[in-house]
C-alpha cells in the first residue's frame, strides 16, 4: 500500500470525533493535508491539533460548518479553494437523527432530517467540490453501518436514511466514473462511540460487551479499511458497500 500523501488534502465532514477523527490521523500519519468540519462548540480544537503534531502528522485544518447547511458547505469550500487546487479525498462521515424506540415515535419531518444530514452531503459536497474546484475529489467515501441490513434498538431513522447514502453512493459511482472518481461505501460493524451510545444506552452496550467480547470494531481498523480505499491499490473498487466487521456479520448471525 502507497504510504505516502503529502500534499493530498482530505476533507472528512464530522472529523473531529470517534470515526471521523481516527481517519483524520490516519490520513494525517501519512503525510495527508486534512480539512476536518465540526459543529459549533463540539470540539476541542487544541487538544485535537496535538494528537496531529504528536504523530508527526501536517496541522489539521478545523471548520465549524453544518453538513446540512448549503451556505456553511459553500463558504467551507470556498475557503479551501484560496489555499488549496482541490480536494483529492472526501469522506462523508456525518450521521444524525431522533432516537425512535417505536413507530408512534416516527414522523415525516424526522425521516427527512435524518436523510438531510446523513446522506444528501455525500452528493452536495461532491458537486459542490467540482463546482468550486472544477473537479469532482478522486475518492469519495460514505460512511455508513450494519444497521440496513441487521437490527439496531432504537435505529430505525439512521438506518433508514444509510439505506438511501448507500444507494447514491452506487449512483454517483456510475456518473462518476467518467471523471475517473472512485466512490465506495464503508459499512462499519459495531464500534462503541458517543452516537451509538447515546442510541443504544450504556446498559445495552455492556449486555452486548458481556455476551460478545469480540463485538467492537476499534475506530482505527475503519480508518485503515478507508485510507485502503483511497490508496490506489484498490482503484478497480467502485460503487460498492463493503462491510468491515471481522466477519461477525457472518458468524454471528442476527442482530443485536
Amino acid at each position: 500500500m502507497r504510504n505516502d500523501l503529502r500534499g493530498k488534502v482530505v476533507l472528512i465532514t464530522g472529523g473531529t470525533r470517534g470515526i471521523g477523527r481516527a481517519m483524520g490521523l490516519a490520513f494525517g500519519k501519512l503525510g495527508a493535508i486534512c480539512a476536518l468540519t465540526h459543529k459549533w462548540g463540539s470540539a476541542d480544537e487544541n487538544e485535537l491539533r496535538r494528537s496531529y503534531a504528536n504523530c508527526g502528522a501536517p496541522e489539521p485544518i478545523l471548520i465549524e460548518a453544518d453538513a446540512a447547511r448549503d451556505q456553511d458547505t459553500q463558504t467551507l469550500l470556498t475557503t479551501l479553494r484560496e489555499h488549496h487546487a482541490g480536494i483529492d479525498i472526501f469522506i462523508s462521515n456525518v450521521a444524525f437523527a431522533d432516537v425512535t424506540a417505536s413507530p408512534a415515535q416516527y414522523t415525516r419531518r424526522g425521516l427527512l432530517a435524518s436523510i438531510e444530514y446523513t446522506a444528501w452531503p455525500l452528493v452536495a459536497y461532491t458537486e459542490k467540490i467540482r463546482d468550486i474546484f472544477g473537479a469532482p475529489p478522486k475518492y469519495v467515501i460514505g460512511l455508513s453501518s450494519i444497521g440496513p441490513d441487521r437490527y439496531i434498538a432504537n435505529y430505525d431513522m439512521i438506518a433508514c436514511s444509510k439505506a438511501v447514502l448507500e444507494t447514491l453512493a452506487r449512483y454517483l459511482a456510475h456518473h462518476y466514473a467518467s471523471a475517473g472518481t472512485r466512490v465506495n461505501v464503508v459499512r462499519a460493524g459495531i464500534v462503541r462511540t458517543e452516537s451509538l451510545e447515546a442510541t443504544l444506552g450504556g446498559q445495552k452496550l455492556e449486555a452486548i460487551r458481556s455476551d460478545r467480547p469480540d463485538a467492537f470494531m476499534t475506530t482505527d481498523e475503519i480508518a485503515h479499511s478507508v485510507v485502503a480505499l483511497c490508496s490506489g491499490w484498490m482503484d478497480a473498487v467502485t460503487g460498492q458497500v463493503i462491510t468491515v466487521d471481522r466477519g461477525q456479520a457472518f458468524s454471528h448471525g442476527a442482530g443485536f
